[in-house]
């Protein structure tokens, strides 16, 4: 895991009493797209979360560019340079496009200012067009596109994507997958938590499989796409 961006190292996270992740291990390195797959309750949410700050590992470590993270409140951390979209596409619906946008504008971490409303707009034109209408009125895509933009508007070193494809449309899934590739081809580092193997396998780098808590294959996406016993054990509806 040497040099890697983003490292969570034997990570055990608890709600309360009961242990939700055992020990688990991930690294992503600077320009990848890391997609944490694993069938609905197996942890991948709960690994977000831990990173984020939301839900502390009780045992373990989060680093960021070397440097650890875990044990600091949830600002701190998206201040550190973590920039975390949820899976439950949190607007602000009585506020425009715009607004929602320049609510999370911040500077990055080392004073970066790459992402602007110029270059948002510019990388997603779509919400160019719906800047002066209220977030609540949008779609869902639209929603979900507006989330991932506002937090691109807090220049993260790394941004997390959780079930982003989740409960849209086939051609909004199209639409969301063909944006994580673009920004993908701009060197932004994604850690990608989905159930949706086939949307990853199309615009991931490299795969981390949970089942229980657990982290139980890492390997890059042509290695995932090759073996057939851990899809068919672990990823298979």
């Amino acid at each position: 895991m040497a040099g890697a961006m983003l490292e969570v190292r034997g990570a055990d996270v608890f709600y309360g009493a009961s242990q939700i992740l055992f020990g688990v291990d991930l690294a992503v390195e600077k320009g990848q797209t890391m997609a944490l797959l694993g069938r609905n309750g197996a942890g991948k949410s709960t690994t977000f979360k831990a990173i984020a700050g939301l839900a502390p590992p009780r045992r373990g470590r989060v680093i960021l560019s070397g440097e650890t993270v875990s044990g600091r409140p949830p600002y701190r951390i998206a201040r550190a340079g973590i920039g975390y979209v949820p899976e439950d596409r949190q607007v602000f619906p009585e506020h425009t496009v715009e607004d929602n946008l320049l609510v999370g504008a911040k500077r990055g971490p080392r004073g970066e200012a790459h992402w602007t409303l110029a270059r948002v707009y510019e990388v997603l034109p779509l919400l160019a067009g719906l800047r002066t209408r209220m977030a609540g009125r949008l779609s869902g895509g639209e929603q979900q596109m507006l989330t991932i933009a506002r937090t691109l508007m807090g220049n993260p070193d790394i941004l997390l994507l959780d079930e982003p494809s989740e409960g849209l449309a086939p051609l909004v899934v199209q639409a969301i997958g063909a944006l994580i590739r673009t920004l993908r081809g701009m060197g932004v580092t994604i850690l990608l938590a989905e159930q949706n193997m086939h949307f990853c396998l199309a615009i991931a780098t490299h795969a981390t499989v949970v089942d229980k808590g657990e982290v139980v294959y890492r390997g890059t996406i042509p290695e995932l796409r090759a073996n057939a016993a851990v899809t068919q054990r672990y990823l298979a509806v």
